[in-house]
C-alpha cells in the first residue's frame, strides 16, 4: 500500500513538474530578476550599473508626476469597470436565464467578443469612431456623433469604458449565469409561495448564494484592469498628450520608448504588484467573509 501511494505521489509530481519548471523560468525568476534590479539604476543595455537602494522608489512616488498621473487614471478606470462590467454581465445573466427560449441565442451573442483578439477588436472601434461617426454625424444630420471620441480629454476615458465593457461583460455573465443555474429551484418556489417579490428575490436568494461568483468575477475584473494595456495603447496610445496614460504604459515607456530606465521601470512595477496585492487581499477577504455570512 505504501509503494502505491509512493507511486501515485511520484506520477503527480512528474505531471506537474514541466508546468512548474514554465512557472519558475517565466514568472518567478523573472518576477526576482526584476525585484533586484529596482534597487540598481541598469539601464537594461549596459553590464555595468550601481545600487541606489529605495532612491527608485521615492523618486516614483514623490517626484514623477506622470507616474502619479498614471495611478489616478488607473484606479478611475478600475473602478468604473469593475462596476459596469460586473453590473451589466449580473443583469444580463439574469435576464437571460428568465427566458425560456433563445438562451443559447443570446448567450452567443454577448460572448462573440471575447472571441475576437483584443487587438483585432479595438482597431475595429479605432475605424467606427474615426471613420463611421464622423460620416454618420456629416450624412444623418447627427451632429453629437461628429465630437472626438479619441482625441477629446474628456469623452475618450468613456470610450475606453464602452469598449471595455463591450468585451469583458461575456466571460462574467457565463460564470453568474452558472451560479444562477446552480441555485436550488425549491428555493425560488419557497419564495414564490411565501410571497416574495422579485426584489426580494434578488437580495434575499439570488445575491447570497452567487456570492462565490461575485467574489471570483470582481477578482478577474480587478486583476485585468490594472493591468490593462492593449486595449488603450490601440485605442488612443495614452493620448491625447498622457490624459488615459495607466501604469503599465507609464512602465513601459520609463524602461523601453524614451528613457531607457529599466531600474527605475522596475521599482514602478513592484509599486504597481503592491497596490494590486493590496487591493486584491482586501477584496477577497471581505468577499470570503460575505460568503460565509451568507
Amino acid at each position: 500500500m505504501l509503494k502505491q501511494s509512493h507511486r501515485a505521489t511520484l506520477s503527480l509530481l512528474l505531471f506537474v513538474l514541466p508546468a512548474f519548471i514554465l512557472y519558475l523560468l517565466f514568472l518567478v525568476i523573472p518576477m526576482l530578476q526584476g525585484s533586484y534590479y529596482s534597487f540598481t539604476n541598469w539601464d537594461g543595455l549596459n553590464k555595468s550599473y550601481s545600487f541606489v537602494g529605495i532612491s527608485n522608489f521615492i523618486e516614483a512616488i514623490r517626484d514623477d508626476a506622470n507616474f502619479r498621473n498614471s495611478i489616478l487614471f488607473t484606479g478611475k478606470y478600475v473602478v468604473f469597470a469593475v462596476v459596469l462590467q460586473n453590473g451589466l454581465a449580473l443583469l444580463l445573466a439574469m435576464l437571460i436565464e428568465s427566458q425560456r427560449r433563445a438562451k443559447g441565442f443570446f448567450r452567443t451573442i454577448f460572448f462573440m467578443p471575447n472571441m475576437l483578439s483584443i487587438i483585432i477588436s479595438t482597431f475595429m472601434w479605432v475605424f467606427v469612431f474615426s471613420k463611421v461617426m464622423p460620416a454618420l454625424s456629416e450624412y444623418a444630420a447627427l451632429k453629437f456623433l461628429g465630437i472626438s471620441w479619441l482625441g477629446d480629454p474628456n469623452v475618450s476615458f468613456w470610450t475606453i469604458m464602452l469598449v471595455s465593457v463591450w468585451g469583458g461583460v461575456g466571460t462574467l455573465m457565463l460564470i453568474y449565469m452558472a451560479a444562477i443555474q446552480g441555485i436550488p429551484q425549491h428555493l425560488k418556489e419557497a419564495a414564490i409561495i411565501d410571497g416574495a417579490n422579485p426584489f426580494h428575490m434578488l437580495r434575499y436568494i439570488t445575491m447570497p448564494l452567487i456570492a462565490h461568483a461575485l467574489t471570483i468575477c470582481i477578482f478577474l475584473t480587478l486583476n485585468n484592469s490594472f493591468k490593462v494595456y492593449d486595449l488603450i495603447f490601440a485605442l488612443t496610445g495614452g493620448g491625447p498628450g498622457r490624459d488615459t496614460q495607466v501604469i503599465t504604459m507609464n512602465i513601459l515607456e520609463e524602461a523601453y520608448q524614451r528613457n531607457f530606465r529599466y531600474g527605475y521601470a522596475s521599482a514602478k512595477a513592484l509599486i504597481l504588484f503592491a497596490i494590486i496585492f493590496i487591493i486584491t487581499m482586501i477584496q477577497v477577504t471581505v468577499m470570503k467573509k460575505r460568503e460565509v455570512e451568507a
